[in-house]
């Protein structure tokens, strides 16, 4: 009897504990997005600002932007945060997010080796220079994975009427990261986004050698999963996470980020 008592007050006392945390140290949320996101260093960056401020820790699954996107429709994560507009604006439009937000962005560029046998560097524009690797047959490592970036590229590859084919593209099916190393083990061209090809070491005959185009303008929204089609989706706290990254102090930590002075993402939030 003496034992049981014992138990009870133990536990009766653990569960006051847990009654006199702040709700917010006890809680978490599911971000799923962009590779590029993860491996540029921006979330090691900014979110231990945000738990500090809100004592929330947010939990990242990295994705190219379709999978993050499916991931959302599934109910697997209670915020999205990813970069293709058209994608992102459906994805709301079906129901499956309450409002897009903007964040930041930065733009893609081509990089490819030293000696760009395609003749980028002497390209008028992003459609052209696509135009010019088509055309010398040089190799091209695509990520091939419905990313935002591989978006962008079929994009690209359409309005310069190619379509990408035979042994010169190279599909990883993967990552920025390993499509970047494939790139640069060939050697190939591959369009990435700024700030991967930034924090990016492996780098070996890479080079930039095509880049400000506008059309290589790079924006990236948030979303919070409607938790009218997912009643487990912690609405409040993916809320939380929204509104600070849009707010001044959001606002300034992306800013805030850089790589060897150089900035990689610029705020844009309305």
């Amino acid at each position: 009897m003496i034992q049981s008592r014992r138990f009870i007050l133990s536990a009766t006392s653990g569960l006051a504990l847990l009654a006199v945390l702040p709700a917010s140290a006890q809680e978490s949320i599911t971000v799923a997005s962009t590779t590029s996101t993860e491996n540029s260093g921006l979330f090691g960056h900014i979110l231990p600002m945000f738990q500090q401020e809100t004592g929330i820790e947010v939990r990242v699954v990295s994705q190219g932007t379709g999978q993050a996107l499916e991931t959302g429709r599934r109910g697997d994560a209670d915020v999205v945060f990813v970069h293709a507009r058209a994608q992102e604006e459906q994805f709301v439009a079906e129901g499956y997010g309450v409002q897009r937000f903007d964040v930041m962005y930065n733009d893609f560029i081509v990089v490819g080796p030293s000696d760009d046998p395609a003749g980028l560097q002497h390209a008028a524009d992003a459609t052209a220079a696509m135009a010019a690797i088509a055309e010398a047959e040089a190799s091209f490592a695509s990520r091939g994975d419905d990313s935002g970036t591989h978006v962008a590229e079929k994009n690209l590859w359409a309005a310069a009427g190619v379509e990408p084919a035979g042994r010169w593209y190279l599909s990883t099916g993967s990552g920025m990261g390993v499509t970047l190393n494939t790139a640069a083990q060939v050697p190939a061209y591959a369009l990435t986004d700024r700030g991967t090809w930034l924090s990016f070491k492996n780098r070996g005959d890479l080079e930039i050698v095509f880049e400000g185009d506008e059309v290589l303008f790079n924006p990236y929204g948030i979303i919070l999963v409607n938790p009218d089609r997912h009643a487990h989706v912690k609405a409040e706290q993916g809320q939380a996470f929204i509104d600070w990254i849009v707010s001044e102090a959001g606002q300034n930590a992306v800013a805030s980020f850089t790589i060897e002075g150089e900035q990689l993402f610029f705020p844009n939030a309305d």
